[in-house]
């Protein structure tokens, strides 16, 4: 038995050999007693390091670095509480200051007159929008003496999960377009057999999860101009534009997407992903203020006047919408610019040499957003799969998840490379090599790899 320590000597005894390091602690119920702060930090640093790397996460769309300055503010105001604004009322004008400058960047026809939000995540923001398109709809439908008990949104089988997860828990039917060889994100194809009286608005998407792709907005409001052209049905589009919200106004331009199509009424954005936050913040903006139903508006007292707010979440954290605000004065519309095509300069390097090695084919090229996918040629092996290359790039710390792709090629595995502020091309060729060394080990193989259940390592 290990001999009882006297209270007196823990501050000399060695780090590991101390009382609650020298044993292993409780989990998953409180000890009777109370431990060293240094000693419960070290357990939970400790257990935190088996996460690995966050900078070689590739799977993820989440900020895993921000500057010192940014560390900095984040520990100044990491107590701040967003919604507390007659508390801290600099927070909620920073919190108006952010989204005004989406809505200019976003070309909202008044910028200053418009009305939009942060959130939790962009999760929250898509909700938001979808709510705004349900209650717009209820009451026109209930002006016109018509029922509102069938709400459809229509989207590609291809949306991030948010999206079913807003159906579900708002009582909304999820009409999903089925993505195909031919029509690999929702582009308006066959747009007319799936919206109705009952369609509350068709989500179209600025990078879509799976691959990276853009929807091409303006030609699924072009087929939205047919449809009611031909049947009289107006119906409206929320881009769910979680990381091309924060990559198109840099790097591509000339791309109309935005509120320059009439059609969009609602945007929403991850401050989080190319927003280059900290992981806690996303971002929705409307076209219009007409475009939020006021019934949907709650007012809270703001230096003796009110201030609107529309959330699901009541207390949240403050710090991240000063981070925000303080990238979008220290970046500029130059240093977003030269930090996204960085970015995607990268990807394209990756995704390229990805394509001339013998055993890959490119679904797409991270020429959107900085996201690519690519699976195994048809024939080229029977002796291991993409889940076997994720696992063993997963064995030199690189984590490049494998999947299959949504209803109607659930049969097609992909694997997808996120590139994000802190993958350098020097890191990128070092992942190059590691896949090269792993595919070439695999090739070698001269019977099949041990095959467990597939555990696709999918990261929304």
């Amino acid at each position: 038995m290990a001999q009882k320590r006297d209270k007196n000597t823990l501050s000399v005894n060695p780090l590991f050999a101390r009382p609650g390091e020298d044993t292993i602690a409780l989990k998953t119920k409180l000890a009777d007693g109370q431990m060293m702060p240094e000693t419960a930090y070290q357990i939970v640093h400790d257990e935190t390091m088996l996460d690995g790397n966050a900078r070689l996460n590739l799977a993820t769309f989440v900020s895993t670095w921000m500057d010192d300055h940014a560390n900095r503010l984040y520990a100044e105001t990491y107590d701040k509480n967003m919604i507390d604004k007659d508390e801290y009322p600099q927070t909620a004008q920073i919190e108006q200051n952010c989204w005004k400058i989406l809505a200019d960047l976003w070309h909202s026809p008044d910028p200053e007159g418009t009305i939009g939000t942060s959130t939790v995540g962009s999760s929250e923001a898509c909700m938001l929008g979808g709510l705004a398109l349900k209650r717009l709809w209820q009451s026109a439908r209930r002006a016109d003496g018509k029922p509102t008990d069938k709400p459809n949104l229509v989207m590609s089988s291809a949306v991030q999960v948010c999206w079913e997860k807003f159906c579900n828990y708002f009582d909304v039917e999820a009409r999903l377009v089925p993505i195909s060889e031919e029509h690999k994100c929702l582009d308006g194809f066959e747009l007319e057999k799936y919206v109705d009286e009952n369609t509350i608005g068709v989500v179209a998407i600025m990078g879509v999860t799976y691959t990276g792709m853009y929807e091409p907005v303006k030609q699924i409001a072009a087929k939205l101009d047919d449809i009611q052209a031909s049947t009289g049905l107006d119906i409206n589009i929320h881009v769910d534009a979680a990381s091309g919200g924060m990559i198109a106004p840099f790097i591509q331009q000339d791309l109309e997407w935005d509120f320059k199509i009439d059609r969009v009424h609602s945007i929403s954005t991850s401050g989080h992903k190319y927003g280059l936050v900290y992981p806690g913040l996303g971002w929705v903006v409307w076209r219009e203020r007409q475009w939020l139903p006021e019934d949907l508006i709650f007012y809270v007292s703001y230096l003796g006047g009110d201030m609107p707010t529309f959330a699901l979440n009541f207390s949240r954290p403050g710090a991240q919408v000063v981070l925000q605000f303080y990238l979008f004065l220290r970046l500029g519309r130059e240093g977003y610019a030269k930090i996204q095509q960085a970015c995607q300069d990268v990807a394209v390097y990756l995704s390229s040499g990805i394509s001339e090695m013998g055993p890959f084919e490119l679904w797409n090229d991270g020429t959107d957003i900085p996201v690519f996918a690519w699976r195994l040629k048809e024939g080229h092996t029977d002796k291991w799969t993409l889940y076997d290359l994720a696992e063993r790039l997963r064995t030199r710390g690189w984590l490049v998840p494998a999947y299959p792709m949504p209803s109607n090629l659930e049969k097609l595995t992909v694997e997808r490379i996120v590139v994000r502020n802190g993958l350098s091309m020097d890191l990128a060729d070092s992942l190059l090599e590691d896949i090269r060394k792993e595919t070439e080990y695999l090739d070698r193989l001269e019977s099949p790899m041990p095959q467990e259940s597939a555990q696709p390592g999918f990261h929304h």
